[in-house]
């Protein structure tokens, strides 16, 4: 039943082809009013973001809280509209399909919630609520949608007996993974994890997130995993995407950005995450940004991070940075006089 590739330990991403593309994605909201209630400035949630995922790859995204991750994760599933830009999945702009397609390719794009309860009907048992997009999408027999559902607990550890309950029953972790299972239902080839584990204790979301790793491993779907913990990004993510006001400032694999952090955000973020080792936190540099995130309805003729950049330079506040390289991507003008 599972149509997704594996990708091979010896076999790079750059050979699978892309399961998600995003090009210079949008998404603008009205700002502040005037006294007739007419809009006077932009919130720019998400403002020109541009990446690809490939089958069997996860891609990290991080960021502080307002950058626009979630917004962004809610464009590509079309939960909110967006302004401009294009949102492909495996090669077709979803804006130019008709409904039936647009219908059938939901299948291939699915998402799991920050908030277990919240994302789940209580008024549904959990075998119905797993079932439900089988339904949706017309998928199997009903004998075959009630083994299938059966098939999905015993995948994600949740014992059979428990198909009868019903969401308020369960502890955040087994919600979580009732919302895997939901997820999963469809066969997707991409799942999109909004936050997915920061609202569960620390011990129960490492059992979540090893879950989320393995079922990679059997089933060889593609994940596009939004967090702000950026520990958990490093032991889940094969490339890293750092979200800043809107855009992407900086885009590597795990292991280039963790060692070699390029833009002065990145390092500072990397700065803050707490090592395990004491006799490595004395050698470790504390770097503190100075003042809150900006409004994103703040307009920017230079870098939009130059008001909290310690390195920042004069031509930094005049020239607006866009993304360059390639195997390391980075928006930064002191970088590239380095």
């Amino acid at each position: 039943m599972n149509h997704a590739v594996h990708i091979s330990p010896d076999q790079s991403f750059e050979q699978s082809s892309k399961v998600l593309e995003v090009e210079d994605i949008k998404v603008h909201y009205p700002g502040k009013k005037d006294w007739l209630g007419r809009p006077i400035s932009v919130v720019r949630a998400v403002d020109g973001v541009t990446f690809a995922v490939r089958e069997g790859e996860t891609l990290g995204l991080v960021g502080e809280s307002g950058c626009g991750k979630s917004t962004l994760a809610r464009a590509i599933v079309n939960l909110v509209k967006v302004t401009a830009g294009k949102v492909r999945i495996d090669g077709r702009d979803v804006n130019t399909l008709t409904a039936s397609e647009r219908h059938h390719d939901r299948r291939k794009v699915q998402m799991i919630f920050q908030d277990p309860f919240a994302s789940l009907n209580p008024r549904m048992t959990v075998g119905k609520i797993i079932r439900e997009p089988m339904e949706i999408h017309g998928m199997y027999d009903r004998t075959t949608r009630k083994l299938e559902v059966m098939r999905l607990m015993d995948l994600v550890g949740l014992n059979l007996r428990f198909m009868n309950r019903y969401p308020h029953e369960f502890s955040g972790g087994q919600r979580q993974r009732v919302g895997i299972a939901r997820a999963m239902a469809s066969q997707p080839k991409l799942i999109i994890c909004d936050e997915a584990v920061s609202a569960l204790d620390v011990s129960i979301q490492a059992q979540v997130i090893n879950l989320l790793m393995d079922l990679q491993q059997k089933v060889g779907m593609a994940y596009l995993f939004i967090a702000h913990d950026l520990a958990v990004v490093r032991h889940v993510a094969d490339r890293v995407g750092v979200m800043y006001l809107g855009r992407i400032v900086e885009l590597a694999s795990a292991k280039n950005l963790y060692d070699s952090p390029l833009h002065p955000y990145t390092r500072a973020l990397l700065s803050s995450v707490p090592t395990p080792d004491p006799s490595l936190k004395s050698n470790q540099q504390r770097i503190l940004l100075s003042g809150e995130v900006p409004s994103p309805d703040k307009i920017y003729l230079g870098c939009p991070f130059s008001d909290r950049c310690s390195e920042v330079e004069p031509s930094c506040r005049d020239d607006f940075p866009v993304l360059k390289g390639k195997e390391h991507q980075v928006s930064c003008f002191v970088h590239e006089k380095k």
